[in-house]
């Protein structure tokens, strides 16, 4: 019945969510049938739309699952924002200004490594200040988003700017750093495998090795962690390095896999939806799947509401922020435990 329930709330949250939708949508004079019609239309009508879809969900669906081993371990972290940019500034500086990366079966898998261990670093600032300091890493990590922004916004138009200096962003990625094309796909890359993957390890990881009993108790209870003899402060620096890592992950991979290049508002929110994500999914690794896929979809489905169906830009930003809210408030399980 436990499980039963486990599934049945978030898919009930997403479903009042879209009804509240459709009653706000009904209060401004559109047609709600027409709008989430081309919301599904949008998202998953096609070969080329479930692709947007599908690449929209890579970084969702990291950052969430760093997102959510972090929740189950006590442990607040809201720095995935950014984690991903540090963790896509570091693997752009890696290949446009850094020593040769000689060739491609080399380069491919350093770039990715440096993207995730800049994430690692990044987060390991707030690990240190909660640890040592005592700083609440909620506070630390929602400041160090905006450092990490900044960063990248000094750095496009400074050190990191194209050779031509024409825009504020940074020179194309040699092919040797970027990630393959599935193949009989337009947009898929290769790095989306690694993403689909990686749930699974996590989940392993979390249920079925000593290091994931030692992070969830430490979530269940700090001071019962600490008389059993696991040390809390090791186990919340350990869990921060993870969940940075991930989001430093995905910041790599969107740069070779997506954009070729770096650029300001490059991740267009994905850090602070991935806390959605992570609360849907009931902070269960293997549930982020589907919650990042959910997300996604109602990214890329909503500019086609906006086009399509007439419905006012303000307002698809207004259901993107209900379903987010209903998502959360009513999938957010009472426990971490749960």
């Amino acid at each position: 019945m436990t499980r039963l329930r486990a599934f049945a709330q978030p898919i009930g949250a997403a479903a009042v969510a879209l009804a509240a939708s459709a009653a706000l949508l009904a209060l401004i004079g559109a047609d709600p049938l027409e709008a989430f019609r081309a919301l599904v239309s949008g998202a998953l009508g096609d070969a080329i739309a479930l692709e947007n879809t599908i690449v929209r969900m890579g970084p969702l669906l990291l950052v969430g699952l760093g997102v959510a081993i972090a929740f189950r371990c006590g442990i607040w972290n809201i720095g995935g924002e950014g984690q991903l940019y540090v963790g896509a500034l570091a693997a752009t500086a890696l290949v446009t200004r850094g020593p040769g990366l000689g060739s491609g079966a080399v380069a491919l898998p350093l770039v990715l490594l440096v993207g995730a261990g800049a994430g690692a670093l990044w987060a390991g600032i707030a690990a240190a200040l909660r640890v040592r300091r005592g700083v609440s890493e909620v506070l630390s990590t929602i400041l160090l988003n905006f450092v990490a922004v900044l960063a990248v916004a000094w750095a496009v138009h400074g050190p990191l700017q194209e050779a031509s200096g024409a825009y504020p962003q940074s020179d194309a990625l040699p092919e040797l750093a970027r990630l393959a094309i599935l193949p009989g796909l337009r947009r898929v890359h290769a790095g989306l495998v690694l993403a689909v993957v990686l749930p699974f390890a996590v989940w392993l990881l979390i249920f079925r090795s000593s290091a994931g009993l030692r992070l969830r108790s430490v979530g269940l209870s700090p001071d019962a962690a600490r008389y059993a003899g696991v040390s809390p402060e090791r186990e919340t620096t350990r869990v921060l390095l993870i969940s940075g890592a991930l989001a430093g992950l995905a910041g790599a991979l969107e740069i070779c896999g997506v954009t070729g290049r770096l650029f300001e508002n490059l991740a267009s929110g994905y850090g602070f939806t991935a806390v959605a994500v992570a609360l849907l999914a009931r902070l269960s690794p293997l549930g982020v799947l589907p919650a990042a896929f959910f997300f996604a979809a109602l990214a890329t489905g909503s500019g086609a509401m906006q086009r399509v169906a007439a419905v006012p830009s303000v307002a698809v930003q207004v259901i993107e922020a209900l379903v987010i809210l209903f998502s959360v408030g009513f999938a957010m399980p009472k426990s971490r435990t749960s």
